[in-house]
């Protein structure tokens, strides 16, 4: 059926009434109950894909390539940001100087390796190992820089299995061999390529952050996820989008920087390759990186496992897309990976199909290639660094003759591989050093932002728009298209003072449902206005104890249909009729956010979407009403001001009660309002900012917040957005403004 909302102008209000009572007292398809203002039954619920269980990090990834290089891009961009935003890094922040030390230089038979340390950030330091080419450059080098993975950049085999992978040809030489991250380092070197393997948080050199906080995070601090003097993991942090990935990633985005800086280094001739973990930071960095020219991300380009470490994993990152399609990101730059008797096992058929597909209708297909090994486990062993060697010959260029064999050199010592000594001292660490640089990315983060009191309007429009582009990434919903939604006529009744109707709403594109109840004035009273009431208990806010609203009675009298829905975890979709007041989690019994929110929308962000719908829907019928008045109260209040970033002007006139909410005050991110980012980007005042300029009123607060009466007077609206008398009820006084609409 096509979808439509029940008002018709009003010289056909009449007859299309008596029309859709005819129609839905002869096909319901739904039994319903109109006595209880219920669209279902008791026992049944909306048919919602969301009602199913959350998708995990072991879930189906699939990528479907866009039918058009455009439609490409526009979903390129859109997945850049989502990246960036959810690894902390929108907008991106100010580089500080990385005050390099490089000491420590060691001689090996055709390179070099010298220690290095700088700082990402003020304080914070990355460590590692710097291999170049021996002798003297005559000309500036090509460029790779190493992301470790798991195990550390001295991951040793240990002696006792160098038989049996030699044996296997997994690897080639007993000494070098047993450390086959350094191995693929000092291969490159030896090519030609200065390369540079940085330490992981909590790995070798690096242990400001430790290991067991880094990686292996199984249980709440309550020392470090309170409201104040936090770490990692907790509400605020990821209310702000602090994160070991989004610590990494940024590391390793300094990491280029460190060697783009070098004065041998071509920055022409860049190549970022890494495996597992590792794999996971090379995917990112081509995602978001446009600097270096190939990549070779290998053992985490899958539909299936997307990488099950805390740093691997956060807020936002992979909501409806996984790490096909995130790799794609660095097409049309040349990039290859192998498959192996892993995660990575189907990718001949699943994924690798995708990709050359993309970079064909790019005019590069043979720019991406996945070579299958599945006779050796998850791996980055010799066999793989060949297939990556002759990768980086072609496309950087090296002119070197093919095969290239990797040569054996002798295992640095202790002595020779460590960074920090007794005239490099390791710099601080531990919890207070980790609550700390949270402190610091926060001040980061608004420096960057400039959110803390534009002085005019040209500073207060560049910050709206940009929050405006974040907040679209933490939403991650536009307003349906018409021809998505369909309406289920369920029931009908009328009342003494209205007809009501149960409909359900179906977005279909997403497998999202909605139970929802239209009042609207009987014959030929309605004045072409609808009200969409939003109610943190749901459409039961328009029926106290069963009974309409005595406000509700007052817009129907003044000649307002109104429509109410069920959102996301609010009656109907509950088995009590008891709105949820927690996020479900995944059934990892790692108590980690981005386990939940890195593959879910969370409730907050549902509901939101469920609003954007249901506008829609009243926006979609060819006779459409003259305006549209939203009422968020009773909790709606933040849901309404999320919804209006994306509707604008679909919604004529919004009246928000705030009742004084900040996502700040937060203390659990399982909290049914809780929302990954939304502290950093601006809270609640910044939601109602970005109204602007179009009308809007607003209680539960002292005054109108700040940027918020910047943000319309900068639109030259300054009388658009209006406060609420104390001491008049919120839900009262809302309805007196929207009666002014007449």
């Amino acid at each position: 059926m096509k979808a439509s909302f029940p008002f018709v102008r009003s010289q056909l209000t009449l007859l299309w009434v008596v029309a859709s009572i005819a129609v839905c007292g002869s096909s319901a398809l739904i039994a319903g109950d109109a006595e209880k203002h219920r669209v279902l039954d008791a026992n049944t619920r909306p048919d919602d894909v969301r009602l199913n269980d959350p998708k995990d990090l072991n879930g189906y990834f699939p990528f479907e390539v866009p039918k058009s290089k455009q439609a490409w891009q526009q979903r390129q961009a859109e997945l850049k940001q989502r990246v960036l935003v959810a690894t902390g890094l929108f907008p991106m922040p100010v580089k500080t100087p990385l005050n390099t030390v490089i000491h420590g230089k060691v001689q090996r038979d055709g390179f070099t390796v010298e220690k290095v340390y700088f700082e990402s950030l003020p304080g914070h330091f990355v460590s590692g190992l710097l291999f170049r080419p021996e002798g003297e450059a005559t000309e500036k080098r090509p460029a790779v820089l190493s992301p470790h993975g798991h195990g550390g950049r001295q991951y040793d085999y240990g002696e006792a299995k160098m038989d049996d992978l030699i044996a296997s040809g997994a690897e080639l030489h007993r000494e070098s061999g047993r450390f086959p991250k350094l191995a693929r380092c000092a291969q490159l070197a030896r090519m030609g390529c200065v390369t540079f393997i940085f330490d992981m948080l909590g790995y070798v050199d690096s242990q400001q952050i430790s290991k067991d906080r880094a990686h292996g995070y199984a249980k709440h601090n309550a020392d470090l996820e309170g409201r104040e003097n936090y770490g990692f993991y907790g509400a605020q942090a990821e209310g702000r989008l602090h994160s070991i990935l989004g610590l990494q990633t940024w590391n390793c985005i300094r990491s280029l920087d460190f060697l783009e800086s070098l004065p041998d280094v071509d920055p022409a001739r860049l190549a970022v390759t890494g495996g597992s973990g590792g794999g996971t930071q090379t995917i990112l960095m081509g995602a978001i990186d446009d600097r270096h020219i190939v990549g070779f991300p290998n053992g985490m380009v899958s539909t299936s496992m997307q990488g099950g470490c805390t740093c691997e994993n956060c807020s936002l990152l992979r909501i409806g897309t996984g790490n096909v399609e995130l790799a794609a990101l660095f097409a049309p730059r040349p990039q290859a990976m192998t498959a192996a008797n892993d995660w990575t096992k189907e990718m001949m058929t699943k994924g690798y199909p995708q990709l050359r597909e993309l970079y064909a209708m790019l005019g590069v297909a043979d720019d991406v290639y996945c070579e299958p090994m599945l006779h050796f486990p998850h791996n980055y062993n010799a066999v793989t660094r060949s297939v990556m060697y002759s990768w980086m010959n072609k496309y950087l260029e090296l002119g070197l003759d093919e095969p290239i064999e990797e040569l054996d050199w002798k295992p640095l010592t202790p002595e020779e591989y460590t960074v920090w000594n007794d005239k490099h001292p390791a710099p601080e660490g531990g919890d207070d050093y980790e609550r700390k640089l949270l402190q610091q990315l926060n001040e980061r983060d608004l420096a960057v932002l400039s959110n803390h009191s534009p002085r005019g309007d040209r500073e207060t429009d560049s910050y709206l728009a940009t929050v405006r582009a974040a907040w679209t990434t933490l939403i991650g919903r536009e307003l349906p298209k018409a021809a998505d939604i369909t309406r289920t006529k369920v029931w009908k009744e009328p009342r003494e003072q209205f007809i009501e109707f149960g409909d359900l709403i179906t977005l279909n594109s997403q497998g999202e449902q909605l139970p929802v109840i239209s009042v609207y004035p009987k014959a030929d009273k309605w004045n072409q206005q609808v009200v969409l009431w939003v109610d943190g208990e749901g459409k039961s806010g328009m029926f106290p104890g069963g009974k309409p609203d005595a406000e509700l009675l007052r817009l129907v009298e003044a000649g307002f249909a109104v429509v109410g829905a069920d959102l996301y975890g609010q009656g109907e979709f509950t088995n009590d009729s008891d709105s949820l007041t927690e996020n479900r989690t995944v059934k990892n019994p790692r108590p980690f956010a981005g386990y939940t929110y890195g593959y879910n929308d969370t409730v907050f962000a549902r509901r939101v979407h469920d609003i954007l719908t249901v506008t829609a829907w009243i926006r979609s019928d060819d006779h459409q009403p003259k305006s549209l008045q939203v009422l968020g109260v009773n909790g709606g209040g933040p849901l309404v001001a999320a919804a209006r970033v994306i509707a604008g002007a679909k919604m004529d006139r919004v009246a928000i009660d705030t009742e004084g909410f900040r996502f700040e005050m937060l203390n659990d991110w399982r909290h049914v309002n809780f929302l990954p980012g939304a502290i950093k980007y601006g809270d609640l005042p910044t939601l109602l900012a970005l109204s602007a300029p179009n009308p809007l009123w607003i209680d539960g607060e002292p005054s109108i917040p700040a940027i918020t009466a910047k943000a319309y007077h900068a639109g030259s609206k300054p009388d658009a957005v209006s406060l609420a008398k104390p001491d008049v009820d919120s839900t009262t006084a809302a309805i007196d403004w929207i009666l002014q609409s007449r």
